[in-house]
């Protein structure tokens, strides 16, 4: 099939989405943020006021459906995706330094190139591939330093390999540990099953990606789900939403919990509050939160 569609100007854009039941409450303010945001980007935010139509059109909005909302909508995620690389950063910067302590602790400076320490060789490998040229080509003092004092080494020792680790990259090394005992001993300083952590670890890169990328968060359903804890720590196991596990409260949930842990002090619980606060627009159950989730124990405010 050929694709017959015009290019349409702004206004044209406005046009269009009036005739489909929006309402634009400032059409100069509409016509300003569709010359800054693209019209396929805040597509994704008008979608769910989009209704079943009775004349054939397969984009109709439903009745007080206007552009404000939807791109109060936009705002709201932009924050969110703010507040998510904000958490993500502590955990990841957390998680690297407890994987290096743990590993040379147990196994000297250079575990990570002991390929007996882990389970599939092929991943090893190629984890082990990627840190040697990220290695050779880092511009970073500790790296430039090894390189010219210890020529011989092909890597850093494990406090500084894990620095030039991405954030995957760590995923795939905790994961890819062989003994279960490991993997479990750098959990427990999380107060979780090894499986819950790597599971989440995995899950948190893809949500950090989306971020990353400033795609939408708010209402996505993340095709990698995380296991959800459900013996340890007992006291927060009640706070997760086991019916909707591939939307974003469960990870929201799973992430006040680890900056308890890091950094009792945090504020981040309190900002996710109060985003939500000041955006009574957003329908936070299509997060997943639960309509009782401010009387959970995690996310009642100290």
């Amino acid at each position: 099939m050929a694709f017959t569609k015009p290019p349409l100007s702004v206004d044209a854009q406005i046009d269009l989405l009036q005739k489909r039941g929006m309402t634009f409450p400032d059409r100069a303010r509409a016509r300003h943020y569709l010359s800054h945001i693209n019209y396929y980007r805040l597509r994704a935010y008008w979608l769910p006021f989009e209704t079943e139509p009775a004349n054939g059109d397969d984009h109709v909005f439903a009745p007080g459906t206007n552009f404000d909302t939807v791109l109060a909508t936009y705002v709201f995620d932009r924050e969110l995706r703010l507040l998510l690389l904000d958490a993500i950063e502590r955990v990841e910067i957390s998680l690297r330094t407890t994987f290096a302590q743990y590993l040379a602790d147990r196994y000297g400076a250079f575990a990570h190139d002991d390929a007996s320490l882990f389970r599939d060789q092929v991943a090893w490998g190629i984890s082990q591939g990627k840190l040697l040229k990220e290695y050779q080509s880092s511009h970073e003092t500790f790296a430039e330093h090894y390189r010219d004092r210890y020529p011989e080494l092909n890597t850093p020792p494990i406090w500084g390999a894990c620095e030039l680790m991405m954030f995957g990259g760590l995923s795939h090394w905790l994961k890819n540990l062989a003994a279960a005992e490991d993997r479990q001993a750098i959990a427990n300083a999380y107060g979780l099953d090894e499986r819950v952590l790597c599971s989440f670890t995995h899950h948190l890169t893809i949500v950090r990606n989306h971020c990353a990328h400033h795609g939408r968060v708010w209402n996505r359903r993340f095709a990698l789900r995380f296991t959800l804890p459900k013996k340890k720590p007992k006291d927060i196991v009640a706070a997760f939403n086991p019916a909707e596990p591939q939307l974003l409260y469960n990870t929201l949930t799973m992430l006040v919990y680890l900056l308890d842990l890091m950094s009792p002090n945090h504020a981040w619980r309190r900002q996710i509050q109060a985003l939500i606060a000041a955006h009574l627009e957003i329908d936070t159950t299509l997060m997943g939160f639960p309509v009782d989730w401010r009387q959970r124990s995690l996310w009642r405010m100290a």
